[in-house]
């Protein structure tokens, strides 16, 4: 038998380890290390102190404005999980590389996976949410990752001089042992970050929130291609900074509503559902939208008015907005004039389209405010509203965008689509107009530049919410141009200039080219 070469007390191997098992070790290493902070966090019911969750969250907050545009722009809703994929990738290749600069001494790869575990640590303690027990989890993640990488390159070593038949089948072993259990952890972590406590709650608000109304007859186009008056609660656009849903269960929910008032209020969910609820018809929309484009829904919010709780307790002078802030620290101020107008009804949503919020949407509790973007005025998983003055900045305010976001008058076209492929002859163009809280009196469509039309409107449910239109061409073969332009009950027309939403919405004409033969 060939004698093995010795290795040194501080860790230096005389030989280098096979490259396809050091960078496995590395990989095995960093995924055990994520899986851990994964299961860690889910266990003490703070998925965000997760490493893997918490990098992302920074990453998201710290990514200048443009970037963020380019990603929703790009990516629509599925920007998390670009994100989230993306990490994955880099964090590979990093493990790949711990894993081969290790070959002859374990020091190397253990100092970035220390890295890494810092960086984990780092960005939790960053976290406006943070609590010093959120630190547990990227510890031991880091303790994990080194563990795992340090087994794996002994185990991994075997084959230096000589490999025998039991040294590759405790490799194979101990592999597999690693990668099942990494795999249960991170699916356990997953499940448990889900929080099973708050599908209960929502089960047991659900007796509570009224059934939904039908829309009046008329309300859509939905016949010639435009969307259902009402959004269903799973195609209703979600935008926001959430890179995991926080849970809440109403049993734990509480409200502080304090600053610049006569009375600071702590609100249970039982006191905030107690007072009279009301059901609302109201169109959202994201200040990202582009001109033509889908990050815009409509539904039946049901909830209390957020004027009825400012009134009980009590303004006082000066005060000028409304800040709020969610269960994951992200905040946003909404301008205190627009919510004490008596017919805005601006709310504390519980239910939408006839059930409770979807944890997606804000459950147990967000604002929403006809009229203005959500970027100012929708926070999800709302638990603390301040008075205060403008003084104080929110969350997309610093990132360059407009203070106040009253929402522009706009229209966009859903049939047809662009570059569709019609018969010649009659061809039905149909789409939305949107102006909340103004409401649409006309919307005019023309083609290939021609005069201009007046569509027909659907029926007129609010001013709070979007409206439908139609009209029909009658058109030859070729390549034709539709455009669209709204104009609201004060009078005002979309301007036909294109501009960028940064900083207060986009505005412009949609069009839509396509083709009949």
């Amino acid at each position: 038998m060939v004698a093995r070469p010795h290795r040194r007390s501080n860790g230096v191997m005389t030989a280098p380890a096979p490259r396809g098992r050091a960078a496995f070790a590395g990989l095995a290493g960093a995924g055990s290390a994520l899986a851990a902070g994964h299961l860690v966090a889910g266990l003490a019911g703070m998925p965000t102190s997760s490493p893997l969750v918490a990098v992302g969250n920074s990453a998201i907050d710290l990514a200048p404005t443009p970037l963020k545009e380019f990603a929703v722009r790009t990516f629509g809703t599925a920007d998390k999980i670009v994100l989230l994929t993306g990490m994955a990738v880099i964090i590979a290749a990093l493990a790949v590389v711990a894993g081969l600069i290790s070959r002859r001494s374990r020091l190397p790869g253990s100092v970035l996976i220390g890295a890494f575990g810092v960086l984990g640590a780092v960005a939790v303690a960053a976290r406006p949410d943070f609590t010093t027990p959120a630190l547990v989890a990227p510890v031991m993640a880091l303790i994990a990752g080194l563990v795992v990488f340090a087994l794996l390159m002994a185990r991994g070593r075997s084959a230096v001089d000589g490999e025998t038949s039991e040294d590759r089948r405790r490799f194979l072993t101990t592999s597999a042992a690693v990668v099942v259990g990494a795999g249960v952890a991170g699916a356990a972590g997953t499940a448990l970050g889900r929080g099973a406590g708050a599908d209960t709650s929502r089960r047991l608000v659900g007796a509570r929130i009224p059934g939904v109304t039908a829309p009046p007859p008329g309300a859509d186009f939905a016949v010639s291609g435009t969307p259902t008056f009402l959004t269903t609660n799973r195609d209703f656009y979600r935008i926001d900074t959430a890179l995991t849903v926080p849970q809440l269960r109403v049993e734990d929910w509480r409200l502080r509503l304090h600053g610049m008032v006569e009375r600071e209020m702590v609100l249970t969910f039982d006191d905030l559902v107690r007072r009279p609820l009301i059901t609302r018809s109201i169109t959202l929309a994201c200040v990202s939208n582009p001109v033509g484009g889908p990050y815009i829904s409509t539904a039946e919010f049901h909830g209390v008015r957020v004027r009825d709780l400012l009134l009980e307790a009590g303004v006082r002078p000066g005060a000028q907005q409304l800040f709020t802030t969610s269960a994951d620290g992200f905040d946003t101020g909404t301008p205190l004039d627009v919510l004490l107008e008596p017919d805005r009804d601006a709310l504390l949503a519980v239910g939408m389209n006839g059930e409770p919020l979807p944890a997606e949407h804000g459950f147990p509790v967000r604002m929403v405010v006809p009229g203005l973007y959500g970027y100012v005025s929708a926070t999800k998983w709302l638990v603390d509203a301040e008075v205060t003055t403008f003084d104080r900045q929110h969350y997309w305010e610093k990132r360059g965008w407009a203070k106040q976001g009253p929402i522009k008058t706009q229209s966009r076209i859903d049939r047809p689509r662009r570059r569709d492929s019609l018969p010649a002859g009659p061809v039905t163009a149909a789409g939305i107009a949107w102006a909340q809280h103004t409401g649409i009196d006309r919307v005019e469509v023309r083609v290939d530049g021609g005069p201009w039309r007046t569509a027909e409107l659907a029926t007129d449910v609010s001013r709070d919410t979007w409206r439908m239109w139609r009209v029909t061409f009658h058109l030859g073969p070729g390549e034709h141009t539709v455009q669209c332009r709204a104009t609201d009950r004060a009078g005002h027309t979309q301007p036909e200039q294109r501009r960028p939403v940064l900083p207060d919405g986009a505005t412009g004409w949609h069009s839509v080219t396509f083709t009949c033969a």
